[in-house]
């Protein structure tokens, strides 16, 4: 299932217009429900984009936490944000307990931010 959201976040990422808000959220909390029932048993390649999709959300949701002028809006981008960090954070960490520097971590995500077929 992380595949299918991983394609999507792709998608999300390479659109000239900005998802709604409500998309937005849909598609976060469907994120956070799988992470939060399947996570635990991901192999190394569903950790990558795992990372992938929860930097995505995280890096997503605080710009737009700062951009809207809705306060409930902008208040619910900050728990978004806030949980997203928490699973980036714990997929960075298994990757790093898996021998991954900083510096592969780093680089892999370049090369999935860029779309690139290659995979981990």
């Amino acid at each position: 299932m992380i595949q299918t959201y991983y394609e999507k976040i792709q998608e999300y990422l390479n659109m000239d217009e900005e998802i709604s808000y409500d998309e937005f959220r849909d598609y976060y909390q469907n994120v956070i429900d799988e992470l939060d029932t399947n996570a635990s048993g991901y192999e190394e390649e569903q950790v990558w984009k795992a990372l992938f999709i929860t930097e995505s959300l995280m890096s997503n949701s605080e710009d737009r936490q700062k951009r809207t002028k809705k306060k409930q809006e902008a208040k619910k981008f900050g728990k978004m944000h806030e949980r997203s960090k928490v699973y980036s954070q714990h997929f960075t960490k298994r990757l790093q307990e898996a021998g991954y520097s900083e510096e592969d971590i780093n680089g892999q995500f370049e090369k999935m931010l860029e779309g690139s077929s290659e995979e981990t």
